[in-house]
Order: structure tokens, then C-alpha cells, then sequence
């Protein structure tokens, strides 16, 4: 069986761990959004590809959920010790050691493919990690500032999320340079040979959303002949993780796992998903769901453990086995 997944962050690479505990056997491949990346004291740091490939090769700090396990700061004391900028957005020391490789790789004028695909040789994550796209796309935020002409400016997501908190309203979310980029080599053919393509519980904006902006990877999804099956990242109203509360409401969709899977849109009508899956809490909104068209079903969405993200991914999969095109 071959499965296509488009993935950020946490949520994404827990459940890519289900996923793969629960169908060992199968292809995976995972188109990961790269508009979260920013250079940082010269270094490209990716870090929703960084986070698949530490949590999916063993080496990701298991209670944040990213980041290296075992890690120091030497690197990022001295850097403070100099006054070096910025200091809310902290490296560790074994994961600096990846953003040099990147950086040397791309600086001697490799893709950001081909650097992943080098990275994974070590970490052997299980799957075929390609990045969105070779061209460099990052998100920014539109968010107040008194001093600034119009009292708006915008600022990179990171900052944003980092060192924000995403405390500020956002009033809108912009893929810089998503329109001229195009999907990496792999991509849209990862999603137009699947058996199965699945939108796992990632942020629906930063997340899938900027992988959607690519263009002609939301027209490979709508024309996949595989079935498209989501899982809510909202659960009773609240994101399972972070802040995807904060950027839906800048998008004007309101924080509830009916109104994503509606952002989504079926794709009977034009939209992208087949199926969508909403936690056992929100079973009052199954209806509505299949009012829009979309097969939806509720199961227990919360991912405590490989256990419980392997059954995530079992239930996703089953779901698609009965909406085959």
C-alpha cells in the first residue's frame, strides 16, 4: 500500500509514528511544509522536516515533542554572551549540528530535497520525507504595531509563535513567495500513485495550509484517484496543540473540528477530503460534516502515546478502505 501524507509540526510526526507502527509494510511517502523554516545566525533551520525525522529516527526530545533528546546549549550561551540576536528562538547544541549540514549542503548549491533526502540517510525515519517545495517559501503574520506606517507590520510565523506566544491577533497569514514556488521533485507524484492520502491533526493554516499553497499541489490532491481522509486538529473546540486557534480566526474559520473540515471542503464540490475523522467529544458535529459532503466518523483523536497514534492511524486508514474513487 502506498500512502501519501501531507505533514508539520508535532501533531504530524506522532501520528506519521502510528502510521508507520500500525502498516509497517507500507510506502510512505510525506510532503512536509517548509514555510515554517528561517535562518537563523546564518544557519537554515527546517524545523517541521527536522521534527519528522527526530521523532520518526529516534532522536526527538519525547515531552516537547521537538527538538533533540539529550540536549545542550553551549553554543546558544555563548551566543548570548556576545548579545547575539535573536535569543528567543534557542538551538541546541546536537541540533545546530543538522543546520550546519543543511546550510553547507545548500550553500554548495544542492536542493533542499536532495539535502533532506541526505539528512534522512542517517536518521533512517521509515519513510520518504520530501519537502513541499525546493524554493524557499515562509510564513508571515500580520499583527499590530503602533509604531509601524498603518499601525500593522509583519513578522516572521516563528516570531510570531515563538516569541509571541501568538498573543497578538493576527489579521493575516501570507506564504511568502508560495507563488512562485513549485512542489519539490517526488511531490505530486507521491499524491497522484497513493493508495491513501491523509491530512493528519496538523495545523490547518501554517501547517497544511502553506502546503496547499503551493501551486499544483492542492489540484494533485483534488485529481488524486486515492481517497483523502483528514483528522481534526481540534478537539472540543480547542487545538490539541499550540495555537491553530489564533490562525483560524484570522482566515475568519471558526475553532471547531465541523468548521475545518467545511475550510477543507469536499472534494464532490471542489474541496480536498473524502473523509474526516473528529474526536469522540465532538460527535455532535459528525452531522454537520456530512452535511458538506465528507464522510465523517468519531474516534478517539488524543495521540498519548505510539499505541493510541497507531490506532489514529488504523482508523483513518479504514475509513478510506470504504471510500475508494
Amino acid at each position: 500500500m502506498r500512502i501519501a501524507v501531507l505533514a508539520g509540526g508535532v501533531g504530524g510526526a506522532r501520528f506519521l509514528r502510528g502510521l508507520r507502527e500500525a502498516f509497517p509494510a507500507a510506502e510512505v511517502s510525506v510532503i512536509g511544509n517548509t514555510a515554517d523554516d528561517i535562518t537563523l545566525y546564518g544557519l537554515r533551520v527546517c524545523p517541521d522536516l527536522d521534527t519528522v525525522m527526530y521523532t520518526l529516527g529516534g532522536g526527538v526530545h519525547e515531552d516537547q515533542g521537538w527538538g533533540r533528546a539529550d540536549e545542550t546549549f553551549a553554543v546558544q550561551e555563548e551566543l548570548a554572551a556576545y548579545a547575539v540576536q535573536p535569543q528567543w528562538f534557542r538551538l541546541g547544541d546536537r541540533d545546530i549540528a543538522t543546520h550546519v549540514v543543511r546550510t553547507q549542503m545548500l550553500d554548495a548549491g544542492y536542493p533542499l530535497s536532495a539535502v533532506t533526502e541526505a539528512l534522512c540517510a542517517r536518521w533512517k525515519p521509515g519513510v520518504r520525507l520530501l519537502p513541499m517545495s525546493d524554493e524557499r517559501v515562509e510564513t508571515h503574520v500580520v499583527v499590530d504595531d503602533p509604531d509601524a506606517e498603518g499601525g500593522r507590520r509583519a513578522v516572521h510565523f516563528q516570531e510570531y509563535w515563538v516569541r509571541m506566544h501568538a498573543q497578538p491577533s493576527a489579521y493575516a497569514i501570507v506564504a511568502v513567495g508560495a507563488e512562485q514556488s513549485r512542489p519539490a521533485p517526488g511531490v505530486v507524484e507521491a499524491l497522484t500513485s497513493a493508495d491513501v492520502v491523509l491530512l493528519p491533526p496538523s495545523n490547518p493554516v501554517v501547517s497544511i495550509g502553506t502546503i496547499l499553497a503551493v501551486p499544483g499541489i492542492a489540484a494533485a490532491l483534488r485529481e488524486a484517484a486515492a481517497p483523502v481522509v483528514g483528522v481534526s486538529p481540534i478537539v472540543a473546540g480547542a487545538p490539541v496543540r499550540g495555537y491553530a486557534d489564533k490562525v483560524l480566526a484570522a482566515i475568519g474559520v471558526e475553532s471547531s473540528a465541523a468548521a475545518v473540515a467545511v475550510h477543507y471542503g469536499a472534494r464532490e464540490h471542489g474541496g480536498l477530503l473524502d473523509g474526516w475523522l473528529v474526536d469522540t467529544r465532538d460527535d455532535a458535529q459528525v452531522a454537520a460534516v456530512r452535511d458538506a459532503g465528507i464522510t465523517c466518523r468519531a474516534v478517539p483523536l488524543l495521540m498519548t502515546d505510539v499505541a493510541t497514534a497507531a490506532a489514529l492511524a488504523r482508523d483513518a486508514v479504514d475509513l478510506a478502505s470504504g471510500l475508494r474513487r
